[in-house]
């Protein structure tokens, strides 16, 4: 981490080796009480979000990494170098890996032999320890109306009809044949040894891009769901993206799939750099909007966050923020319990890089908050508000151990959802009483791998723009 960022300090007594914080005035004595939330088994048997590298920032941002091509030997380039990464397990292909208009005999989705083979790089992965992920959107291909559903007489016009605006027809999902369809695509599936499925343009969300979407398309979470589970291979269902988060909705998402997006697309597309800190911030908002909506509804949840590709491991000028940000990035994602899908290209990840995605105190820290989510805490409340500077805790679990996460996001710069203007390097504090908490409790900074020693009474962290600090929490 950058040297400008000063490790944690307690409220009012300075760690071992630290410069002693000002005192700050408390703005509220009396911060709601914390409800603690965990993960539980998602609906098909994960205990933790996934964690790979996908092929869609590179795809959509092609400046980033010259002489790329979107076919099974660049494929495999990245996906062997994600083998050498600890903890990272599965390489996924985003939209393009196949025949765009039309299936197979029975309609189901087939790969475009002129750049992949799906079975053979099913087979090299796993040899690597791998797992496959594949793209898909819902429905079946228009040009496709006229075929029948295997071990069916039922053409998929039958129950299929309109044009969602992606080549596509909307299936009626109370049709039986319908799920012999899904069925039929997750035997498929199963056959070429795919391990992780991404749904894509789910309604409702999905907001307009220029699609013919219909109003309410959760049907088809759940008709995959059961396919997956008839086919005998585990596979994760990935769906996207920023879905909504009514109740209603929100349990159907957590009934059927594995992890949600929370947000639309990070990347920069068609630039020289991957992200930008304005959508950045966005990503921040959208995961502070799903955890609170999931705490109004559940004591625990089945399904993860994706808070859509991991953009932070190759240099700043490449990955389009700073060394700071690309850091508050990792931690927010790891604090989130959240998909860990790389998007950088990582046949040239620097250093810094490599130490975001592999360091070991900080995977560890990934493995508590795959079992408790952080919230948001506002500083000085223990509100649950956008703010510019921030505060979350995930846990604390039964034997006291707890993450928390200190953050100033800088000026919002028009999607942060806080309004917050400041540039200026700024204390962010929490105190237990904020945080939910009480006791002493030793604290760790993770990314600067410092002991802060035995605390009574808070944290707190001078930081500047897009800085953050990663803390464990363990009752002294």
């Amino acid at each position: 981490m950058t040297s400008r960022l000063i490790s944690a300090l307690v409220l009012g007594l300075g760690a071992t080796g630290a410069v002693a914080a000002p005192n700050t005035k408390r703005t509220s004595s009396h911060a709601p009480q914390l409800k603690i939330i965990s993960y539980k088994e998602t609906p098909n048997g994960f205990r933790s979000a996934a964690r790979g590298w996908n092929s869609f920032g590179i795809q959509a941002n092609p400046l980033t990494t010259p002489g790329w091509k979107f076919d099974q030997e660049h494929v495999i380039e990245q996906c062997d170098h994600l083998a050498g990464l600890p903890g990272y397990d599965t390489c996924s292909l985003d939209s393009g890996w196949s025949v765009g208009g039309n299936g197979d005999d029975y309609g189901r989705i087939m790969y475009d032999e002129d750049n992949f083979n799906i079975p053979m790089l099913a087979d090299h992965l796993h040899s690597k320890g791998l797992k496959l992920g594949v793209y898909i959107v819902p429905g079946a291909f228009l040009q496709d109306v006229n075929k029948t559903i295997i071990n069916t007489d039922v053409r998929i016009g039958d129950v299929c009809h309109g044009d969602e605006g992606l080549v596509r027809c909307i299936f009626d999902y109370t049709q039986p044949a319908v799920q012999l369809w899904h069925n039929s695509c997750a035997d498929l599936f199963a056959k070429w040894k795919v391990d992780f499925v991404k749904l894509d343009f789910v309604t409702p969300g999905s907001p307009d891009n220029g699609q013919h979407l219909p109003a309410d398309g959760s049907g088809s979470v759940i008709a995959w769901h059961k396919a997956i589970q008839q086919s005998g291979r585990k596979m994760r269902l990935d769906i996207s993206w920023k879905l909504d988060r009514t109740e209603k909705y929100f349990k159907i998402w957590n009934e059927n799939a594995d992890s949600m997006r929370t947000d639309q697309d990070l990347n920069n597309s068609q630039q020289p750099t991957f992200v930008s800190w304005e959508v950045v911030q966005r990503a921040f908002d959208n995961y502070r909007q799903w955890i609170v909506a999931g705490l109004q509804y559940f004591d625990h949840l089945n399904i993860y966050p994706d808070m859509d590709n991991l953009l932070v491991g190759n240099n700043a000028s490449v990955s389009g923020i700073t060394d700071a940000q690309r850091q508050t990035v990792m931690t927010h994602y790891i604090g989130a319990g959240a998909n860990l899908i790389i998007g950088s290209d990582l046949t040239h990840l620097d250093k810094f890089g490599l130490n975001l995605l592999t360091n070991k105190a900080a995977r560890d820290v990934a493995d508590f908050t795959a079992q408790y989510p952080m919230q948001p805490r506002n500083p000085g409340t223990g509100g649950q508000d956008a703010k510019q500077l921030q505060a979350w805790i995930a846990g604390p679990a039964p034997t006291g151990k707890a993450v928390v996460v200190l953050a100033n996001y800088g000026p919002d710069l028009g999607q942060g959802g806080f309004g917050g203007t400041s540039s200026a390097e700024q204390w962010v504090s929490a105190s237990w009483e904020d945080l939910g908490i009480k006791g002493t409790y030793r604290v760790h900074d993770v990314w600067n791998n410092k002991d802060l020693g035995k605390q009574k009474s808070g944290v707190k962290a001078k930081l500047g723009p897009g800085e953050s600090v990663l803390l464990t929490l363990t009752r002294a």
